[in-house]
């Protein structure tokens, strides 16, 4: 089976790239599971329910989120009510949403699909690689034969997503990191045959300051005057990676990071 990870949805320029060019990836790419990273979908930071739903129209079949997952609080019943949005597993057990999902592919071929925070340059959460091996444990309880398991590790620092695909390499599918909105080229498939990359890049606006308009975050980084980090609307562009995984073994046999121009 082949699944695609997109990378940091932005804003509504984002999800209009997402409408745009997801059904021409699904053909080209023969894609059979898409994920997509949404936690900054809503005006470039966090996620509401016309947003979940929204994505979930143009052909996304799982959502996940970041540190930016509860600033929207309308999102709060839609993680506790749908199954195709998971929150980040190593925040509370009293926070809402679930911390993973298992969904069935129209191939028949079922994805478990979780995500986590780093700790280093990031706000205080639990430790991840704790929270991993209690969420695999937790899947595998629950669905014993599962094959492909995806995790969206959300993370800052290139060695905490490194270390993580280590601990993980030949549990799961893939380790694939999202966050820092730029992609790195360091994509491979790791000894154990877990797929992994340390950032899967953006999906929005490119004549930007990741995202934002380029000069309010001159302004605000030259003069420290206060000022709205307002969502870009030029260059369009979805990128995400590939990943294609064995449904007998679990493991990936291929990986190849996307960029796709809406123009």
């Amino acid at each position: 089976m082949r699944l695609l990870l997109i990378g940091d949805i932005v804003g509504k320029p984002g999800r209009k790239v997402v409408e745009a060019v997801l059904p021409l990836a699904r053909k080209k790419y023969s894609l059979d599971f898409v994920v997509a990273n949404a936690e900054n979908s809503a005006g470039g930071s966090g996620i509401t329910r016309d947003n979940y739903h929204e994505l979930i129209d143009y052909g996304v079949d799982c959502i996940t989120l970041g540190d930016h997952a509860f600033k929207k609080k309308e999102i709060f019943e839609t993680l506790d009510a749908e199954k195709r949005i998971v929150r980040p597993g190593n925040l509370p057990q009293e926070a809402p949403g679930k911390r993973f999902t298992i969904l069935t592919a129209p191939s028949g071929v079922q994805v478990g699909v979780f995500c986590l925070l780093g700790r280093v340059f990031m706000s205080p959460v639990d430790c991840p690689f704790r929270a991993a091996d209690l969420i695999l444990g937790e899947i595998r309880q629950k669905n014993p034969e599962l094959k492909a398991i995806l995790l969206d590790f959300h993370a800052e620092a290139t060695s905490d997503k490194q270390l993580m695909g280590r601990y993980l390499d030949g549990r799961i599918s893939a380790v694939l990191g999202t966050h820092t909105h730029v992609a790195t080229a360091d994509e491979q498939i790791l000894p154990g045959g877990t797929a992994f990359q340390c950032d899967v890049g953006m999906t929005g606006p490119f004549e930007s300051i990741i995202g934002r308009k380029i000069s309010k975050v001159l302004e605000s980084v030259r003069t420290f005057r206060p000022t709205t980090y307002d969502v870009a609307t030029g260059d369009l562009r979805m990128c995400g990676t590939v990943v294609e995984i064995d449904s007998e073994t679990g493991q990936a046999t291929k990986i190849e990071r996307i960029c796709i121009r809406a123009a």
